[in-house]
């Protein structure tokens, strides 16, 4: 199958210190997968280089196209979306405020329009099933400082999905969660892949990872040590060395 995204020889240097070494990846169209590791592991890195937001080496191709000279923005217009670890709100908008801003393709005759006139209505069609999606539509009209800090990171991942991507890459949506909610949160990122949005998932808890994912990826020390099922990388020895503990249960 072709590769919604694939990554060849991916690498981040910074100051003389390799932090993303040479990473070579297919994310196949309609799959969850997980990208798992230590902490400095390189995860949020990958996610940075294939997004544009650290400056990288090697090749970033998505839907096709090579987009390894575009900027963030760019590769966002195209279908390429992500969260991030600190969850940034506009604290004086909404909830459902929050995601039509991201689901706006700014540009210069929007904004133009803004200035004539400021009161324009925001489209965005993706907003409603992004905010149903993670099971937030409930909190569409109340402020980000009257949420928890779970449910703040259940908005920031609404927020991806607000523009409607092709893939978007979750950077540790289940901290703060409880059990319960991370069980919850799973079932939900199983519905948005089968809706047709790929996933890309990066989190610690390994339970979340190795129960939706359908393909399980490990970094270790900037270097992609494993790829397979969620019970292969279990039974994996190099895995089990760098991350799971021994006997390879999920730690």
């Amino acid at each position: 199958m072709t590769a919604l995204l694939h990554t060849e020889q991916l690498a981040v240097t910074y100051g003389g210190v390799c932090a993303l070494g040479g990473v070579d990846l297919d994310v196949v169209e309609g799959t969850l997968v997980g990208l798992i590791g230590p902490n400095g592991a390189g995860k949020t890195t990958f996610i940075d280089a294939l997004t544009g937001f650290a400056p990288a080496t090697g090749r970033v191709t998505f839907r096709g196209r090579e987009v390894t000279d575009l900027g963030p923005q760019h590769r966002a217009r195209l279908g390429l979306a992500r969260t991030w670890q600190a969850v940034e709100l506009f604290d004086d908008l909404s909830v459902r405020e929050n995601l039509q801003v991201a689901a706006e393709r700014q540009s210069v005759r929007a904004l133009l329009s803004d200035l004539l006139r400021p009161r324009r209505s925001r489209a965005g069609e993706g907003v409603d099933p992004a905010l149903a999606a993670v099971g937030v539509a409930h909190l569409a009209d109340r402020h980000p400082g009257e949420l928890s800090h779970g449910e703040r990171k259940l908005v920031g991942v609404a927020r991806a999905l607000a523009a409607s991507p092709s893939l978007v890459c979750l950077d540790e949506p289940a901290a703060g969660l409880d059990t319960a909610e991370s069980r919850q949160l799973g079932a939900r990122l199983r519905g948005i892949v089968e809706a047709g949005t790929t996933i890309l998932l990066v989190d610690h808890d390994m339970g979340l990872v190795l129960d939706v994912c359908d393909r399980v990826v490990v970094l270790d020390e900037g270097t992609l040590i494993a790829d397979g099922t969620p019970g292969e990388i279990q039974r994996s020895p190099e895995v089990v060395q760098a991350y799971l503990g021994v006997g390879g249960s999920p730690s």
